[in-house]
């Protein structure tokens, strides 16, 4: 069964041009990717430091535009906030949908309770990170996971049973977009 919720979402920007080396995510990814490894590695001899300093330097020079994708901190302690604020709901919802699972499984007409299917709608959210985090908002939800998704937000989402799919996009999606500074309406 596929269910279809489209609603209108304007075409993204063409990417700009010109990429070159934006010093602020270099450096923000140096220090976050440094801090893990002192933490995970718990070596402070000069040889241990040393390598970590050449693998950070260079992971950061190749990747550092996924961390951070604008080269100004304006709005940042703001998103990092509503994104901490988020994380205890996803965790509520990510245990109940277990013990929604758990019954499920231990239910005796289980054959009768499952009905997979594949759901497929749009999201009005603009923004790319939006967007992902939704994606994987879905998929660490169990009894949800997202197939698909295209940069138009096209999402294509495999649900086990209909109180898994009833709830997509829903709340999840309103409150990723307030995350994200969206409009949702």
């Amino acid at each position: 069964m596929t269910r279809k919720m489209n609603s209108p979402r304007p075409q993204p920007d063409p990417p700009e041009a010109g990429g070159g080396f934006k010093p602020v995510p270099f450096v923000v990814t140096f220090v976050v990717m440094m801090a893990t490894w002192v933490a995970l590695s718990g070596k402070l001899d000069i040889f241990h430091l040393s390598l970590g300093v050449i693998s950070c330097v260079i992971v950061s020079l190749i990747s550092s535009d996924l961390l951070i994708t604008t080269s100004t901190f304006k709005g940042m302690p703001g998103l990092w906030l509503r994104f901490l604020l988020y994380m205890p709901w996803l965790i509520k919802e990510i245990i109940l949908a277990n013990i929604h699972l758990l019954k499920l499984v231990f239910h005796p007409r289980l054959l009768e309770e499952i009905n997979p299917q594949i759901i497929e709608f749009r999201s009005r959210m603009e923004d790319d990170m939006a967007l992902v985090t939704f994606a994987n908002s879905i998929t660490l939800t169990p009894g949800t996971i997202t197939v698909s998704l295209s940069v138009f937000g096209d999402y294509v989402v495999h649900a086990i049973d209909d109180a898994s799919a009833e709830s997509l996009p829903g709340e999840m999606e309103k409150r990723v977009a307030t995350v994200f500074g969206e409009a949702h309406g």
